[in-house]
């Protein structure tokens, strides 16, 4: 009997690791913080494109902790093009059925962006057809620190308890396993995103610099792992042609 493709019966959950925003403006002569809204475009883009792939949930690492090693002036032009990409996808979500999560630090990231991210988080909560949870400020090595810490006092915790602790805590529901985690910019790594949600997730890594990624890429990815009766190792050779 042939192999069965597999996840035909369910919804997914992907993650997207972006990667080569800068050197997408570089090779156009532009200053590399422009980049950043060029990756903002193709984000826009992929969430919508999400539910018709049969993604049920969509985990995208917006900026991680590094950010803060970026000049003040940059990490302020960035967290400013994540206010307004916020404020103006929102409503678009909350008519699409889109539910956003946003899952990180928010102590450190400026007032205007939380309440951002407050406001959209709330317009959005009645979202059924896709969660999107957007990383900001993130490390998953400081997520798990931070949900061991919590629990240290526990004399045993299950895994599903522990894995509700890093999507947030009691207050959100629990987030299913990462079932495929694309990366793209040509760096086969995982860059501290998602750690423990993807022990068992299928792993994709792309050339294609973010911002140029369209919905037929997150399509053809997803193929790639439905069509698999089997785990495979990760390699760049093993990646749909650009």
């Amino acid at each position: 009997m042939s192999a069965q493709p597999r996840n035909l019966h369910r919804r997914l959950h992907v993650a997207l690791r972006p990667g080569g925003s800068r050197r997408w403006a570089r090779a156009r002569a532009l200053p590399e913080p422009l980049g950043y809204g060029f990756a903002l475009d193709a984000l826009r883009r992929l969430v919508r494109a999400a539910p018709s792939c049969g993604i049920g949930t969509l985990t995208v690492l917006g900026c991680s902790v590094r950010i803060w090693q970026l000049p003040s002036a940059e990490a302020e032009f960035l967290f400013d093009l994540l206010r307004e990409f916020l404020r103006e996808e929102a409503p678009r979500w909350a008519r699409r059925g889109i539910r956003l999560e946003v899952i990180g630090r928010r102590d450190r990231i400026p007032h205007g962006l939380r309440q951002a991210i407050a406001e959209a988080e709330s317009a959005t909560s009645c979202g059924d057809r896709l969660r999107f949870r957007l990383a900001v400020d993130y490390s998953a090595r400081e997520t798990l620190l931070r949900a061991a810490c919590r629990l240290y006092t526990a004399l045993e915790v299950s895994p599903q308890a522990f894995g509700q602790w890093l999507a947030g805590g009691a207050r959100r529901e629990p987030v299913p396993d990462v079932d495929l985690l694309i990366g793209t910019g040509g760096r086969p790594c995982l860059d501290d995103f998602l750690l423990w949600e993807s022990a068992r997730a299928e792993l994709y890594f792309t050339p294609k610099l973010w911002p140029d990624c369209t919905p037929e890429d997150l399509r053809s990815a997803v193929a790639w792992h439905c069509g698999s009766p089997e785990p495979r190792l990760p390699t760049l050779a093993s990646v749909a042609a650009d």
